[in-house]
């Protein structure tokens, strides 16, 4: 794909979430566009950043490790939103700013006394099964607050990782109607109250079908991949 599409394309998603912002009364630097460049090349990303797109979402740790390291900047800011595999944590916690899918207290506990002490805390999220579907990760939101107390004994002085928020990815039905993305946005304030947790303000729901909903409901990060980059397997 050429470098003018993806900045054609980059544009007109920006415009979504502005247009998505003004709508329901926010500003739009409150949310924060991920470009989910999984399985896209390097000249795709590299034609991104050079439009200015500096955050990126991936899923596959071998494939992304490949880009991390051939494009060291550090303006650049890398977001994993793939499963998480126990074996995975290190080299996740090694070149990672942000994971998305944190799920038990063991991936968080591995992720913080892997992350190297000369780095700065790894930002993480909860994901949340927000639908409770069996096919997805994800705790389920009667188990959130158990995992949260669990995480919260590890992000004491010296910790490295952060405690930023939550994220899920619904249904198409609930996505539809916005009632997922509600119910998170809920579970997220919850949570923020009942443990007074500060910077606990993340919430990372919406893609390029329905990110407006999700702006609508309270998203401070929406993931996009296809809107920008093409369909899978474009390049």
């Amino acid at each position: 794909m050429p470098e003018l599409d993806i900045q054609n394309r980059l544009e007109q998603v920006n415009y979504r979430i502005d247009k998505a912002c003004t709508q329901c009364g926010r500003d739009p630097k409150s949310v924060l566009l991920l470009a989910v460049s999984k399985t896209k090349p390097l000249n795709m990303i590299k034609a991104a950043i050079d439009c200015g797109q500096l955050h990126f979402g991936e899923n596959y740790l071998q494939d992304a490790l490949a880009k991390i390291t051939t494009l060291p900047s550090k303006e650049v800011i890398w977001h994993f939103i793939g499963a998480i595999q126990s074996n995975k944590t290190r080299q996740i916690a090694d070149h990672f700013d942000w994971v998305h899918t944190v799920s038990s207290l063991k991936i968080a506990r591995r992720l913080n006394e892997q992350r190297a002490k000369a780095l700065p805390p790894i930002n993480i999220l909860i994901q949340v099964n927000i639908d409770e579907e069996e096919d997805k990760s994800g705790v389920i939101p009667s188990q959130l607050e158990m995992l949260v107390t669990e995480i919260i004994s590890l992000c004491q002085d010296g910790a490295q990782i952060k405690l930023r928020g939550l994220m899920a990815i619904p249904s198409q039905d609930q996505a539809a109607d916005n009632n997922a993305f509600t119910r998170l946005a809920t579970l997220r304030a919850e949570v923020a109250t009942k443990f007074q947790l500060e910077g606990f303000d993340q919430l990372s729901m919406g893609m390029s079908a329905d990110l407006d909903l999700a702006i609508a409901a309270g998203s401070t990060i929406v993931r996009v991949g296809t809107d920008i980059f093409g369909s899978r397997g474009s390049k």
